[in-house]
């Protein structure tokens, strides 16, 4: 199966082919740099991180485009608040976001451009709209006429008839049609700006992605991708800009992930429901995050709470319980076993791990579909548990099984970016975090644990089954095996 992508512009699912062979051009819209990120910008930069990342996988060589949008109203006003220069702002905010994007385990892109490093590329593009009679100067702004181009709104499909009923000019605009958008702004005083032919002024928002993106990936290329509250107006827009300029198609597919809820209900700061990225990060690990991300496919809604990143968490150790008990039983096996035929009884779990891979492609090429790649992986794991359960001594054949099953869990975890800790470690971290919300101390679980061998040694069952069930409310699981009792954190 090939590569299929759900094309915003199309409205389905198609087949993935790039404009030249091999080769990817993908531009993803960065932040506006005035304040922390948010877990909705989590979300959309885990998103095409992943697709980053699987096109790697399948030895595309991909060139990643994510802007910094470091001149804007919200810059400028924030910065005015604050008594400091909006630069100073702006290159404050690219630090976190950079660091943000760091702890969730984020690839570099290729290239990361910030609009103010292009003010040339957008003068020129502009000159170039206002020349072919795409865009009009009214007292030193610029206007892009939607009216001269025909397919304006062709991306989000609105109706233009109904669009220009509600539109309104704001005062101080000298449009001809509330519809047009500005593609460059006169600077007010204390603004930024840069000389233009039309005066001092800085560049309207939608015109900086296309410059940048052109500058860097030409004219015409594969993959556009952003939130879905970009489509209209930002993305329309771009569309608009980039091919009444060029006269070519500006993307081939425009890929958008879906909104972040907070408890059902839309993230607001008016609801004391908005949630930066440091924020969750103070009581989430980031890998726990990142695999909440992935567990809902890209393009649904999906709904941040507290339960639903308890339930990823317990999800995730699931995994690093299962590579731990497979390191342990890989290190104690008998190198020298004979190679042996696998076990009957042992067939389908040896099926379900072997095809991990396959299942795991066929997954990702829908559409980069991770629950459906992360219900395989977990497939894996339950294979992985039947098998060491079953066989207290691995032969040959089973040992090759289990430790080519082992590294492709970890490969194919590598393309989703998880799994980066050694399973001990993690285990270990997620313990301590846990205890923290239990009242307990691992030396006060550990002396309950004696209490309780000893109670049995008694024959006292019930203070047995009451310590157990005590530490069971505080979320703590007791483990009794051949060597002894172990715990974990439910």
């Amino acid at each position: 199966m090939s590569l299929r992508v759900y094309n915003t512009l199309s409205g389905k699912k198609e087949e993935f082919q790039p404009l030249v062979p091999n080769k990817v051009g993908m531009y993803v819209c960065g932040v506006t740099v005035y304040d922390y990120c948010h877990i909705g910008h989590a979300r959309a930069n885990i998103v095409f991180d992943i697709v980053y990342r699987y096109l790697q996988y399948s030895h595309y060589d991909v060139t990643y485009v994510r802007n910094y949008t470091d001149v804007d109203d919200k810059i400028i006003a924030r910065a005015n608040e604050r008594g400091i220069t909006s630069q100073s702002l702006s290159e404050e905010f690219i630090e976190a976001f950079d660091e943000d994007m760091a702890a969730l385990g984020l690839r570099k892109p290729t290239h990361e451009p910030k609009a103010t490093e292009h003010i040339a590329q957008i003068i020129t593009l502009v000159q170039g709209l206002i020349a072919k009679g795409m865009a009009y100067e009214s007292a030193g702004d610029v206007y892009y006429s939607v009216d001269k181009f025909p397919s304006y709104l062709k991306l989000s499909k609105r109706n233009m008839e109904e669009m220009q009923a509600g539109a309104r000019i704001a005062p101080g605009e000298l449009k001809r049609n509330p519809m047009d958008f500005a593609l460059w702004k006169t600077a007010k005083p204390g603004e930024p700006s840069w000389e233009s032919p039309w005066g001092a002024g800085r560049p309207g928002w939608h015109i900086e992605c296309s410059a940048m993106s052109s500058a860097l990936l030409g004219e015409t290329f594969d993959i556009h991708g952003g939130g879905r509250d970009l489509i209209f107006p930002h993305h329309e827009n771009e569309i608009a800009q980039s091919e009444g300029a060029s006269g070519k198609p500006f993307v081939k597919y425009w890929l958008h992930n879906g909104f972040v809820n907070v408890n059902q209900e839309k993230m607001s700061k008016s609801l004391g429901n908005f949630f930066t990225i440091r924020d969750i990060l103070k009581s989430y690990d980031a890998e726990v995050v990142r695999f909440f991300i992935l567990t809902a496919h890209y393009r649904s809604p999906i709904d941040f709470s507290d339960q639903n990143l308890e339930e990823s968490r317990h999800g995730l150790t699931r995994f690093y319980e299962a590579l731990a008990q497979l390191d342990k039983a890989l290190a104690k096996a008998d190198k020298n076993a004979p190679q042996g035929a696998v076990p009957e009884s042992l067939a389908e779990p040896v099926a379900r791990l072997t095809q991990l891979e396959e299942r795991f492609r066929a997954a990702m090429d829908d559409d980069f579909n991770t629950a459906l790649a992360i219900g395989h992986m977990f497939d894996a794991v339950r294979a992985i548990n039947r098998i060491l359960a079953e066989e207290n001594t691995l032969q040959g054949r089973l040992q090759e099984i289990l430790g080519r099953g082992r590294d492709d869990l970890l490969r194919l975890g590598e393309v989703l970016g998880l799994f980066v800790s050694e399973p001990s470690a993690w285990l270990a971290r997620s313990a301590r975090e846990g205890l923290s919300e239990s009242g307990l101390s691992a030396e006060e679980i550990e002396s309950l644990i004696l209490e309780r061998r000893e109670a049995r040694a008694n024959k006292d069952f019930a203070r047995s089954d009451q310590i157990r069930d005590d530490l069971a409310a505080k979320g703590i699981q007791l483990l009794d095996g051949p060597e002894g009792t172990t715990w974990k954190m439910k």
